[in-house]
């Protein structure tokens, strides 16, 4: 399923495939498509609108 996240350092927007059989819940690193700085993605599955909410962080402020 194809989504979009707003990379965290850059503000571009970047396609991504998210992989349903993962679970409603999702966090991992996905590196910008532009500047190819880390974002950590936490990635949630949203019933009501069927579609995915994505969240991207710098990995540097993740703990």
């Amino acid at each position: 399923m194809a989504e979009t996240f707003y990379c965290a350092y850059c503000s571009q927007p970047n396609v991504l495939f998210v992989d349903p059989s993962a679970g409603r819940l999702q966090s991992y690193v996905e590196d910008c498509q532009v500047c190819c700085r880390p974002n950590v993605l936490t990635i949630t599955w949203d019933e009501a609108q069927e579609t995915y909410w994505i969240e991207s962080m710098p990995e540097s402020d993740w703990s």
